[in-house]
């Protein structure tokens, strides 16, 4: 089985991104019953997307193989995408590194989930921070 993390980093201590569409890195994991057998890590190219960069990397994830997402976050389109393909989807995971994510999932510490984040979680605040107000 594969499961596809959102990560800050392309290593298995990397910790765990709370975005998905818009995250540095996917690690990969390949896991065998409750073994970890390897990893992949793969640079996000929807990072810098103007719009959609949710669907791109779904749609990157699924090819790959992937059949669980674990992620801070996961938008509606995103999740449309994902779960369209067949894959597992966890939200909600944060402040832990992709190895202690995946441990948990295989656990059965982590659930799927069934809803999406609320969209544009990982925006940010951009540039204009103070929506245009002088102080």
């Amino acid at each position: 089985m594969k499961i596809a993390v959102s990560a800050t980093d392309g290593n298995m201590d990397a910790m765990v991104d709370m975005r998905f569409g818009r995250c540095a890195y996917f690690v990969i994991v390949e896991v065998e019953g409750n073994e970890i057998k390897g990893y992949e890590a793969v640079r996000n190219p929807s990072t810098a997307a103007m719009r959609g960069a949710g669907i791109q990397a779904a749609q990157m994830v699924a090819n790959k193989g992937a059949e669980v997402v674990i992620a801070g976050n996961v938008g509606p389109n995103a999740f449309d995408v994902l779960s369209g393909a067949g894959l597992k989807i966890v939200t909600g995971v944060g402040g832990v590194t992709v190895r202690e994510a995946v441990q948990k999932y295989l656990n059965g510490e982590l659930r799927e989930t069934r809803t999406p984040t609320p969209p544009g979680f990982g925006r940010g605040w951009g540039r204009r921070m103070g929506k245009g107000r002088r102080w």
